[in-house]
């Protein structure tokens, strides 16, 4: 099967060690892993080597609402990028590049068939900047 790529990228004004930790470590990717405030990240695990899985659990605050997420590592260059494949097939590529002391973070996804190309990457976009705004503060 193939499906559309949807990139998305933002600039972090942190050094490039401290975005990989902030991105991959479960105790702040719980912290940053939703779309708005209404929702949380309750749980998150990551074994960050090839074959290894990445898991994270979103959930409204209030209420039953809620999904798991997450993928098999198939490429992992150690703070540099890594790609996993989702339980359907689709891949995830995330890369970080470091340049006069802010990092670019460049995520690469296979888009789903459910929602509009827009929806996802306003999604996306909008997780980063959760996460973008959690790494600078912290």
């Amino acid at each position: 099967m193939t499906f559309r790529k949807i990139t998305i990228k933002l600039i972090i004004l942190t050094d490039k060690k401290k975005a990989w930790d902030y991105y991959t470590l479960p105790e702040h990717i719980v912290n940053w892993n939703f779309a708005s405030d209404e929702w949380h990240c309750p749980r998150a695990s990551n074994d960050l080597v090839v074959g290894g899985k990445y898991y994270t659990r979103m959930a409204a605050k209030f209420g039953d609402i809620g999904f798991d997420f997450g993928g098999t590592y198939t490429e992992v260059m150690l703070e540099e990028s890594f790609t996993y494949k989702l339980s359907d097939d689709r891949e995830v590529s995330v890369s970080f590049t470091e340049e006069e002391g802010h990092t670019q973070l460049k995520v690469v996804f296979d888009a789903e068939s459910e929602n509009s190309l827009k929806l996802q990457t306003q999604g996306w976009q909008t997780i980063l900047n959760q996460y973008k705004k959690y790494t600078e503060a912290n």
